[in-house]
């Protein structure tokens, strides 16, 4: 059973970088220290940085994106609208499943490991150091949090 599910997960990655290399229009070639980083969208709390790697995030396409977090960085409950496939490429990163974020009950994953968030499903996140994860999506991205209150995009400024 683990050879299969391993066996699909690598078929699917094979299948969004092929659909995403189709839309792109150059190679990407690059080092995770070569990383053009940006501001993160207003979705996510304050302090991350991304860069988008492939494809548009609020289009309805494949999207490939780096997302950096410092020491400490939570991402409280939240669902996507996609699957969410997560790959570790510096620092440790604790996932947990439910309705709140509790960093007791996460898995920590370091470099190499990787999580899939399936569509509809509340999940949470944590760095436990500064890290920077992959991120590999079918776009929109878009999170909707359990909890308003914990939304970004709600709080006052």
């Amino acid at each position: 059973m683990r050879t299969i599910r391993a066996g699909l997960c690598l078929a699917a990655s094979l299948v969004l970088a092929s659909a995403a290399s189709a839309q792109s229009a150059q190679h990407i070639i690059e080092n995770l220290q070569e990383a053009k980083w940006g501001p993160a969208p207003p979705m996510l709390p304050p302090g991350a940085t991304v860069e988008v790697l492939v494809g548009d995030p609020s289009k309805s396409v494949p999207v490939t994106l780096r997302i950096k977090m410092p020491e400490g960085y939570r991402i409280p409950a939240h669902s996507h609208p996609t699957d969410e496939n997560v790959v570790i490429a510096s620092g440790t990163v604790g996932f947990g499943m439910g309705d709140k974020l509790d960093t007791s009950a996460v898995k920590l994953l370091r470099v190499g490991g990787y999580a899939l968030m399936p569509a509809g499903m509340n999940h949470y996140a944590y760095a436990k150091t500064a890290a920077s994860v992959i991120l590999y999506a079918q776009g929109p991205i878009e999170f909707k949090y359990v909890n308003p209150a914990d939304d970004p995009r709600n709080q006052k400024k």
